[in-house]
């Protein structure tokens, strides 16, 4: 199982990647894991690239499957908001049956559920779908965390744990994403009265401090790799690692500029770029 020493190397990373280069990038870069989005599991199928292929290639290289992303379609009656663009809207339309027969072949550990709309919604109803949600994937022995982003009806880490505690399901829990969280203007310190055991999975990246007008422009092209930003890192880590999280450290680093690069470089810089900020967090 995954776990707090296991560095994860993010589907938005690796940005035009094909299955086979993702899992030998990984391994390069010194991860345990890849998170895919689900089309990339589609096309590496479409290809030609069966499913004893796939298990094969992870295995050989020592790395597992961390969270499928982003299922959407899970919350009845929620529109997309109006800050989606067109790969929103295709994330929108997958149905989730695809996400559990891919979660099945590959053995992944959890499913990132977000929700687009912008028009805000029944927390009670949300929590309602959420908990309905986890139990669906709970047969497929899945875990399933719920993501946070600030232009949508859930804006912040406060909204996502609410609806996470009503649903109240054993498998389910928080996508933290320290870009998302920042963006928000959250308090590093909120994380202290949060139960670690629901901080399921995470992502680190980093920012400027001063915010881009259009965030979902900045958030999709120009986030920065850890240690680059204003993001205090080190202290996320460190109340994470206080209060127990079992999540796996994900590197999720949506950029232009670190797109130009080639795949494996990115990886390595990905991976070196996570442990000088690991080594400083918890050296104390």
């Amino acid at each position: 199982m995954l776990g707090p020493e296991d560095l994860v190397l993010c589907a938005g990373t690796l940005a035009g990647a094909s299955f086979r280069e993702r899992v030998e990038a990984a391994a390069e870069g010194g991860f345990s894991a890849i998170s895919l989005f689900l089309d990339d599991y589609q096309q590496a199928r479409a290809r030609g690239l069966d499913a004893p292929e796939m298990r094969k290639l992870l295995a050989d290289y020592g790395i597992a499957v961390a969270e499928l992303d982003p299922l959407m379609s899970w919350v009845p009656g929620a529109e997309l908001g109006a800050s989606a663009n067109d790969q929103g809207a295709e994330f929108f339309r997958q149905r989730e049956e695809d996400f559990y027969a891919a979660a099945d072949v590959l053995g992944a550990r959890s499913l990132n559920a977000i929700c687009l709309s912008d028009t805000p919604l029944p927390t009670s109803a949300v929590a309602e779908a959420f908990a309905a949600l986890c139990d669906r994937a709970g047969v497929h022995g899945l875990l399933v965390h719920l993501e946070f982003l600030p232009w949508t009806s859930i804006p912040d880490l406060d909204a996502a744990l609410e609806i996470v505690e009503l649903a109240d399901r054993p498998n389910g829990g928080l996508m933290f994403d320290t870009w998302h969280h920042f963006r928000s203007r959250g308090k590093n310190e909120r994380i202290r009265s949060v139960p670690g055991g629901r901080i399921l999975a995470l992502q680190i990246n980093d920012a400027p401090r001063e915010a881009e007008e259009n965030l979902v422009d900045e958030t999709l092209h120009r986030r920065l790799l850890p240690g680059e930003g204003d993001i205090d890192l080190v202290e996320i880590l460190t109340l994470l690692d206080e209060v127990d999280s079992p999540a796996p450290v994900g590197v999720e680093v949506f950029s232009d500029a670190l797109a130009g690069l080639p795949v494996r470089e990115r990886a390595r810089r990905a991976g070196a770029a996570a442990r000088a900020v690991l080594r400083r967090a918890r050296r104390g």
